[in-house]
């Protein structure tokens, strides 16, 4: 084998290379596992970073999660309203009417009316004349029985001048017994007449100062419903309808336990529908009864005569019915529905809760809640209509308006 020497240029020493043979590279092999580790180095430095890159951007975004829930809880007005003493007021609806009302119609046989003195909203006494019925033959018919009751009683004249002197000749002899007993039932008869005639013409005078239609008492007339000339009749329909002493009432409406809680006593304001006049009046009689039909009874609320109550007309009245101690809350914490009111309880755990409510009056601080709240729970006082129930919220409490 042919060696030849050369010279190595990184050392400065001879080498000895086997011609024909390539030249070996000692160093090959150390290379390659450096190289080795660096790549497997730099792939697990990359795991780790990447790992490190995911478990820090997961935390992160848990906390943004937790912090963006938190900040998306909305935050309410909510209210303990308490318990109020309000007087309590009912308000209801009614027709005005008579509280006394006088239907007058024909007493007597009637007749053809003649003149009609009064007129509606006129005011009359007991015994005045409504209309003058024509009399002109009941007229006759009078003069007729006087004259009857004369010719009566000149018999019964003449029959008791025979009788006395028929007693002055009995002594004598020249009358006797009998004649004197037929005499004295001659005069009875002829007194008997006279007292007959006189019962038909006071008959006759009764029936015909029955003719004109008066009024039975003192008031105002409502209605009239004739006029001269018209012929009328007993048993014809009432001609004139008078409210005695022009005294009204207000027929309220009211429902079962409404009328529970009024009593007779109770003092209304009344106001007529087309005025803002408010008359006081007093509930005088509670009806007995309740209405089948709609589950409503009558409060009689009598009032003074005033141009304003119209009877037919309504009004509205507003009656006290003492006190009750109730919560009070301002109608923007209320919400309906078809099956009735509620509000939005926040509970302990900060969730909402909806509670059926029914309503009592309303007062200037708000509405009065008659049943479904305490006054200690914690009551939503805006944006109710926003939330639903089961969700989660912020309270924050305002203090209830001082009364």
């Amino acid at each position: 084998m042919t060696y030849e020497t050369g010279i190595d240029t990184d050392k400065g020493r001879p080498l000895d290379i086997a011609l024909g043979d390539e030249p070996a590279d000692v160093d090959e092999r150390p290379r390659t596992n450096r190289r080795t580790w660096i790549v497997g180095g730099i792939v697990i430095l990359a795991v780790f970073l990447a790992l490190l890159a995911y478990y820090l951007s997961s935390q992160g975004g848990a906390a943004e999660t937790e912090n963006g829930s938190a900040d998306q809880v909305p935050t309410v007005s909510v209210v303990a309203p308490g318990r109020t003493t309000v007087e309590g007021e009912i308000t209801a609806t009614g027709t005005i009417a008579a509280r006394r009302e006088l239907p007058v119609g024909v007493v007597g046989e009637g007749g053809r009316v003649v003149s009609v003195p009064v007129d509606a909203g006129d005011w009359v006494r007991q015994g005045q004349v409504l209309a003058v019925i024509d009399r002109s033959v009941q007229n006759q018919q009078s003069q007729a029985a006087t004259a009857q009751i004369r010719v009566a009683q000149a018999d019964a004249d003449l029959a008791q001048a025979n009788l006395d002197r028929a007693l002055k000749l009995v002594d004598r002899g020249f009358i006797s017994d009998a004649d004197v007993d037929r005499l004295t039932a001659t005069r009875d008869a002829a007194v008997a007449r006279v007292r007959v005639a006189q019962a038909q013409a006071g008959e006759l005078n009764a029936r015909n100062a029955r003719l004109n239609i008066t009024a039975p008492a003192a008031g105002l007339v409502l209605s009239r419903d004739v006029e001269p000339g018209a012929t009328v009749g007993a048993g014809s329909a009432p001609l004139f309808t008078i409210a005695q002493g022009g005294q009204m009432e207000l027929l309220a409406r009211l429902g079962e336990n409404e009328l529970a809680r009024v009593s007779a006593g109770a003092m209304a304001q009344v106001t007529p529908v087309g005025t803002d006049k408010t008359f006081t009046g007093q509930v005088w009689q509670i009806a007995p009864t309740i209405d089948a039909q709609d589950r409503q009874g009558t409060a009689r609320i009598a009032l003074s005569y005033a141009p304003e109550l119209r009877p037919g007309g309504f009004a509205n009245a507003v009656l006290r019915s003492g006190t009750v101690v109730a919560p009070i809350l301002p109608e923007s914490a209320l919400q309906s529905d078809d099956e009735g009111s509620y509000v939005y309880i926040v509970g302990q755990d900060n969730t909402v809760a909806r509670r059926r409510v029914t309503l009592g009056n309303v007062t200037p601080d708000g509405i009065v809640i008659a049943d479904g709240l305490n006054g200690q729970e914690r009551v939503v006082l805006r944006a109710g209509g926003f939330l639903n129930e089961g969700d989660t919220v912020k309270p924050s409490l305002e203090r209830a308006a001082a009364r």
